[in-house]
């Protein structure tokens, strides 16, 4: 529910009674009022059960991307791993010699010739050998050999604690400014010259084969997951079908149920109205017309004082046969579609001015068209507020005001009564939750509801209905 605002109040006061009062929005128009509950339809189920399915797959299919990939990593640095175990016992091992890892420019060339004919190939793009102080004494890159670079954390720990370290290199340090492409496997652990002198062998690998590989794992992840997600709904959806065509029989149980209950309270409030209006409101005005009478008589017979008495009876009667047609009025009052919305009101009238309420209809004639929804709600509106006038401010005089605003339908309700702070909107007390009652009735309907109102300035409410023409074709 909107909160009441004096900030969105006209620059203009709006004159109620004798004193300028602003507008106050107690609830803001809404352009799609609230819709009734709409049946659960087979095709939105299934059309939602759709689209979860494809979130469903789109969720999965991107996990299983990061896990193929991760998994195909792992493997390939596990299997970079194995294959530069084997190549440096089996290769690098071997052919090392002293004058290699002093540098010796002849041991270098003999050591080049074994790698290029024994290593380098499609599956090893770089061979590199380190001493540990970070120097190049070999690589099949002639460039980068003598150069020194620091080694990081992980080349040392293989040094210090004697093991082999693969992991997928970004090529972004300086030392791999030769290497091919964005992303190769780099695998590196201990060797050791004849003379005891340990070297770092460092070894690197293509990464085609690990995009291969992802691939091949994340269609056999897709292939799994779409058909188990198309078996489920295969399963399920019978159950779903079921399930649906029990709560539509549900629905129409629940709807017919809540018509019944509406009709046997209407028919309830018919006879209770009906036994009131044709047993005790007739009797009552039957003693009224007797005690007339008996006035009458008694006055002819010269008895004065009686006849008054008499008079006085039957004005008590015709008092109380007043206050029960009103009666009637609350607990059944006319309906719409079939008396129409200024009978209706003229109806509400007739029964506040018998509670000391002077009211004045400013309706135009003929009414515009207007939808049933519409006359409900203004009905409800005038009910209420003529229930707070005769609660609250009589005797007091209410003006009630129809008018057709451009596309809106403006119905206004004023009283000159003794007003009231609208601060009380935000909780009504006890006694005012008909304030209560016209915001929820507003906010219902999608109308604008405003109020001006002070202390000793009397109160006025506006309900404006946007686009009644449109609303009309909605309806």
């Amino acid at each position: 529910m909107t909160p009441f605002d004096a900030s969105s109040a006209p620059t203009a006061p709006i004159p109620v009674g004798a004193m300028p009062v602003p507008w106050v929005t107690v609830v803001a128009a809404s352009v799609d009022p609230e819709p009734a509950r709409r049946p659960l339809r087979t095709r939105t189920v299934v059309l939602r059960l759709a689209a979860g399915l494809a979130a469903i797959l789109v969720v999965v299919g991107l996990l299983a991307t990061f896990a193929a990939q991760w998994l195909a990593e792992r493997e390939a640095v596990n299997d970079a791993a194995n294959v530069a175990d084997v190549l440096a016992d089996a290769v690098i091992q071997p052919s090392l010699t002293s004058a290699l890892a002093d540098g010796d420019p002849a041991a270098v060339d003999a050591f080049d010739r074994i790698i290029r004919g024994q290593v380098l190939g499609d599956d090893i793009v770089r061979v590199k050998i380190w001493s540990p102080d970070g120097v190049v004494l070999y690589a099949d890159e002639p460039q980068l050999v003598g150069r020194s670079f620091e080694l990081d954390d992980a080349q040392r720990e293989a040094l210090s604690n004697p093991s082999t370290r693969a992991a997928i290199s970004d090529l972004s340090e300086a030392e791999n400014e030769f290497e091919p492409g964005s992303r190769l496997l780099e695998v590196y652990r201990p060797v050791w010259a004849p003379d005891g002198r340990e070297l770092l062998f460092e070894v690197y690998l293509p990464y085609d084969p690990v995009a291969a590989r992802a691939a091949d794992l994340w269609r056999g992840f897709a292939g799994v997951t779409t058909s188990s997600l198309l078996l489920l709904l295969v399963l399920t959806a019978p159950i779903v079908w079921g399930l649906l065509r029990r709560l539509r029989s549900e629905e129409r149980r629940r709807a017919d149920l809540l018509q019944r209950a509406m009709d046997a309270s209407d028919a309830e409030r018919r006879r209770v109205a009906g036994t009131l209006h044709d047993g005790p409101v007739q009797e009552l005005v039957a003693t009224s017309y007797a005690a007339e009478g008996a006035a009458d008589a008694a006055a002819r017979r010269g008895d004065t004082e009686a006849g008054e008495q008499l008079r006085d009876i039957a004005g008590a009667v015709r008092g109380n046969i007043r206050v029960l047609r009103s009666l009637l009025m609350d607990i059944y009052p006319p309906g719409l579609r079939a008396a129409g919305l200024a009978h209706a009101l003229h109806d509400l009238a007739a029964t506040a001015r018998s509670r000391a309420v002077t009211v004045e209809l400013d309706i135009p004639a003929p009414l515009p068209e207007i939808a049933e929804s519409d006359e409900q709600l203004m009905y409800r509106v005038a009910q209420e507020t003529l229930r707070n006038a005769v609660a609250h401010a009589a005797p007091c005089r209410v003006t009630m005001r129809l008018a057709v605003e451009g596309p809106d339908l403006v119905f206004e309700v004023a009283d000159d009564g003794p007003g009231f702070d609208p601060r009380i909107l935000d909780e009504p007390a006890e006694g005012h939750l008909g304030t209560r009652v016209l915001q929820d009735v507003a906010q219902q309907g999608g109308a604008e509801l405003r109020l001006a109102s002070r202390a000793g300035a009397g109160t006025r409410w506006r309900l404006r209905i946007p686009g009644i023409a449109a609303r009309r074709e909605i309806g």
